[in-house]
């Protein structure tokens, strides 16, 4: 459970900071952020997949660069669902799904594969 919050939290902190770098992503504070990154969590669990599935011909046809625009998608998906983040528009869906996917990578990275795992 300790460690659940702790990736909850620390998603959290990823998405605040992600909606400082990128214009077009507004996150109100953090329990608008905690929110989004329980949903987050959900939707990368059970849609994710599916859409990775559905658009697999594009994806392969484009060397995996598709997964950005499926990414971006979930990304307007959970400021849809969630009150209190706001994307304008898919641009600013996908510079923020890049800018967030490069955070995931960099704290993995500093962190060591058994977290991201866990």
């Amino acid at each position: 459970m300790v460690l659940f919050l702790a990736h909850l939290f620390l998603t959290a902190a990823l998405l605040l900071l992600m909606a400082n770098i990128v214009k077009g992503v507004k996150i109100e504070g953090w329990g608008s952020a905690f929110i989004g990154a329980l949903v987050l969590g959900l939707v990368n669990a059970f849609i994710w997949p599916v859409m990775v599935v559905l658009t697999l011909p594009l994806t392969v046809v484009t060397f995996g660069l598709f997964l950005f625009v499926v990414n971006a998608l979930m990304l307007w998906l959970v400021a849809a669902l969630v009150p209190g983040i706001r994307v304008e528009g898919f641009g600013s869906a996908l510079l923020g799904s890049l800018v967030l996917s490069l955070l995931n990578l960099a704290v993995s990275a500093l962190l060591g594969s058994e977290w991201a795992a866990k």
